[in-house]
C-alpha cells in the first residue's frame, strides 16, 4: 500500500516559539511603551506574507483591536520611535523587522 505525503501549506516559523512569548507579553498591556509597539511592528513584518502560523497572526490583530490601532497608525508610531533615536538594550538582539528605518 503507497501513502501518500499531502504538505500542508501552513509552514512554522522557526522564531515561532520565542515570538509567542512576546505576543503572550503584549496581550496583557492597556497601554504600550515603545519597544512594545517596535516588537509588535516586528512581528506583524516578519508574519505578514508567511504561509502560516494564523494563530501568531490572529493575535497580532487582536492586540491591534485592543490597543485601538491600525497597522499604518502602528508603522507611523514605530517609525517616529526609531527615528527620535530609540535603541534597543543589548538584551533586544532579535528586533529584525520592526519598521526600522535608516533613511533620512
Amino acid at each position: 500500500m503507497i501513502q501518500y505525503l499531502f504538505m500542508s501549506s501552513e509552514q512554522s516559523h522557526p522564531l515561532s516559539a520565542s515570538d509567542k512569548n512576546i505576543i503572550d507579553s503584549l496581550i496583557s498591556k492597556k497601554k504600550p511603551e515603545d519597544l512594545d509597539l517596535v516588537n509588535l511592528a516586528r512581528l506583524i513584518n516578519r508574519y505578514t506574507n508567511f504561509p502560516g502560523e494564523t494563530e501568531i497572526k490572529n493575535d497580532i490583530n487582536k492586540i491591534l483591536k485592543f490597543w485601538k490601532l491600525t497597522q499604518n497608525e502602528l508603522f507611523m508610531k514605530t517609525k517616529k520611535i526609531w527615528s527620535n533615536s530609540f535603541r534597543p538594550s543589548s538584551s533586544n538582539k532579535d528586533l529584525v523587522g520592526s519598521s526600522f528605518d535608516t533613511s533620512n
